[in-house]
């Protein structure tokens, strides 16, 4: 009795921990929601390496032969907060609506897919942009009132 209970809870533990692995391999920028906005803050000096890095998703993203990409740039906003964030950082926010669900969002995956041969580069740059530890906030949101309608 005693091994057969060791073989469940085991069992169970191996589930679990496959569970985790899959859940943390899933990127936090394939958003659930409807609508999704995230938040970076960027070193006040990499202010235009940052604009460059969203340029060329932008560029990757309308080049793609993926219809999903071509629907991911034409939901995708961009904005510049006025107020500086934490030391002194800028503060960008992508405003995505509708999300295209089950897409991954990320920056460096979709700078990867586009420009391969530079994706080191930019991973680089990108990294460079954030004050350490890399900074930002994600949120998965579901209308619930328009009031211009």
């Amino acid at each position: 009795m005693r091994r057969q209970l060791g073989v469940v809870v085991l069992g169970l533990m191996m589930g679990l921990g496959a569970a985790a692995t899959a859940q943390a391999q899933q990127s936090p920028y394939a958003f659930s929601g409807d609508n999704a906005v995230f938040m970076n803050f960027i070193k006040p000096d990499k202010t235009a390496d940052y604009e460059m890095l969203i340029q060329k998703v932008k560029d990757g993203l309308k080049a793609s032969d993926k219809p999903e990409r071509k629907q991911m740039a034409e939901s995708w906003k961009v904005y510049k907060a006025t107020e500086s964030g934490p030391g002194g950082s800028a503060i960008y926010i992508s405003l995505i609506t509708p999300v295209v669900k089950g897409a991954d969002y990320s920056l460096t995956a979709l700078l990867a897919e586009a420009f391969p041969a530079e994706a080191r580069a930019l991973y680089d740059t990108y990294i460079g942009a954030f004050p350490p530890p890399p900074t930002g906030q994600l949120f998965n949101m579901t209308l619930v009132n328009d009031l211009a309608k």
